[in-house]
């Protein structure tokens, strides 16, 4: 199984388990980087729903984690950063849920949306720096 298709995998709850965004995108890319997927499982616990108050995305919050793990940097996050907000709106897991309900985008359905695109930038980045 591709990482992607393992975020994928974690996004349809497996075996009744709820894995946020953040975990859905640390559990496959962490062991990479030398975390083993529980490792990476209980880093990402907290991330969900926006730092469990609506802060910041639990998707971009485990893209930029990894990506510092990958030795990228503040340039490059901030980048990043730049390009959700421009892309979304917003980057606080409050404001996107409420555009996207705005918008007729189911809770689940969003979030996943959010979980793939920055599974797949992570992809895309890590393949350019030979990850």
């Amino acid at each position: 199984m591709t990482r992607l298709e393992e975020v994928q995998y974690l996004r349809t709850e497996p075996n009744g388990r709820h894995y946020n965004c953040a975990q859905s995108l640390l559990v496959p890319f962490g062991p990479q980087f030398g975390l083993d997927k529980e490792q990476a499982d209980k880093l990402g616990s907290f991330f969900g729903s926006g730092m469990l108050h609506g802060s910041a995305c639990g998707a971009l919050s485990a893209t930029l984690m990894l990506l510092g793990l990958a030795g990228y940097d503040s340039q490059t996050a901030r980048q990043i950063i730049q390009d959700f907000r421009q892309r979304h709106q917003d980057t606080h897991c409050t404001a996107l849920l409420t555009l996207a309900k705005e918008q007729g985008v189911p809770r689940k359905e969003h979030c996943d949306g959010l979980v793939l695109e920055m599974a797949q930038l992570l992809e895309e980045m890590l393949a350019k720096k030979g990850e």
